[in-house]
């Protein structure tokens, strides 16, 4: 089998890592293009030997980038169309339907209660993404709290297919070598406490709110920010105005995987962080958390569903915390005064891990391949 991935963008986000790593795990000939933005993972993907192609795509309206995404595809021979994030799933279905390719998958990796990838979840929008919906195979969802938000959005139950995000477990066992170099490069105090935020510097991921904690807490705690975005000189200035802007440390984008940037990767920042605080309240998966619990980091959440959607003891070190920045520093404080524990990674991030994301991927893809037994004149298959 051929497949082509198709995806908004390749700039250093969840879902563009979160398709790098799956590449490196599925047993298929896979080819990938960005309708905009061939960024870090892009660069990423090329090292690894995947074929990237940029469409040249100018925003949402660009009608012109639908021919040329039908043209690729009959081009390309491809068995199986995979499509992520919301515009890349709007134009890579029609495209592929147009070009005689019927085997469609769709990821939907963002899906909150109210906003998708930060748009507002307008009529028009679910319009758009329920027509363009029914022309493939199969929707696929990050996790069973976004598979219940398509259902309720009115995706029929049957087109849904649930694939955990999966994490690799190795990358982020902690390394306390790792540790002590990393902690020495930021130019952490050596008692200091560090408090973790991992994201995309947006407003949705209220980092703001973790500003606000670290001003609660006493002097010898940090706030190490991990990730780029358009909020981080909005959060400097918080931080500036709080008078804690000396014990914030911002890291820009940090790839999951090596790809040559400068600076520790994404693991070797878990593994300079006590803890891991994660307060944005919709999240469609939470993959900063799980991969925090695989480096036995305690983690203090507001939202995520791949923890909430497991038994309660299969990550015994989350604690979900509802309000603002005064329930996060009194957590925060407590589980410090609790005492370091071992670092070990709980079966929720073992549930996780890649590899099992990779197989059930690929359990989609062979229905989805199969011939349709569906009467509908687009046929889809209902199964």
């Amino acid at each position: 089998m051929k497949a082509l991935h198709v995806i908004t963008g390749l700039g250093v986000g969840g879902a563009e890592q979160q398709l790098r790593l799956l590449l490196r795990h599925l047993p298929v000939d896979c080819d990938v293009v960005t309708l905009t933005n061939p960024g870090p993972v892009a660069d990423g993907l090329t090292a690894d030997g995947v074929r990237v192609t940029h469409l040249g795509m100018n925003g949402n309206r660009d009608l012109a980038a639908l021919p040329r995404l039908v043209r690729l595809v009959r081009a390309g021979g491809y068995g199986l169309v995979h499509t992520h994030l919301y515009r890349a799933c709007v134009y890579g279905r029609l495209a592929a339907r147009l070009a005689g390719v019927t085997a469609i998958v769709a990821t939907e990796h963002s899906l909150g209660d109210s906003q998708m990838e930060g748009r507002r979840l307008t009529r028009g929008v679910r319009g758009l993404y329920l027509a363009t919906e029914r022309l493939g195979r199969s929707t696929v969802a990050v996790s069973p709290t976004v598979a219940d938000r398509l259902r309720r959005w009115g995706v029929p139950a049957p087109r849904i297919e649930v694939v955990p995000n999966g994490i690799d477990l190795a990358r982020f066992r902690f390394d306390p070598l790792q540790r002590h170099r990393t902690r020495q490069r930021l130019g952490l105090p050596e008692d200091a406490y560090v408090v973790g935020g991992v994201g995309r510097l947006t407003t949705g991921k209220r980092f703001d709110v973790l500003v606000h904690t670290l001003a609660l807490l006493p002097g010898d705690h940090w706030l190490l920010l991990v990730g780029g975005g358009p909020e981080e000189n909005v959060l400097r200035r918080i931080a500036h105005e709080a008078g804690v802007a000396d014990r914030v440390l911002f890291t820009g984008e940090r790839p999951y995987l090596p790809d040559g940037s400068p600076g520790p990767d994404l693991p070797a920042l878990t593994s300079a962080m006590d803890l891991l605080a994660s307060p944005s309240p919709e999240e469609a998966f939470g993959l900063a958390v799980v991969e925090a619990l695989a480096a036995g980091l305690p983690v203090l959440y507001a939202s995520c569903p791949a923890v909430e959607d497991l038994p309660a003891q299969a990550a015994a070190g989350a604690r979900r915390i509802v309000g603002g920045p005064a329930e996060f520093a009194r957590a925060v404080a407590a589980t410090r005064a609790a005492g370091a524990v071992p670092r070990a990674v709980p079966e929720a991030a073992r549930h996780y891990d890649i590899t099992r994301s990779a197989a059930r991927l690929m359990d989609v893809y062979a229905a989805a391949v199969a011939p349709s037994t569906s009467s509908s004149p687009q046929g889809v298959s209902s199964s």
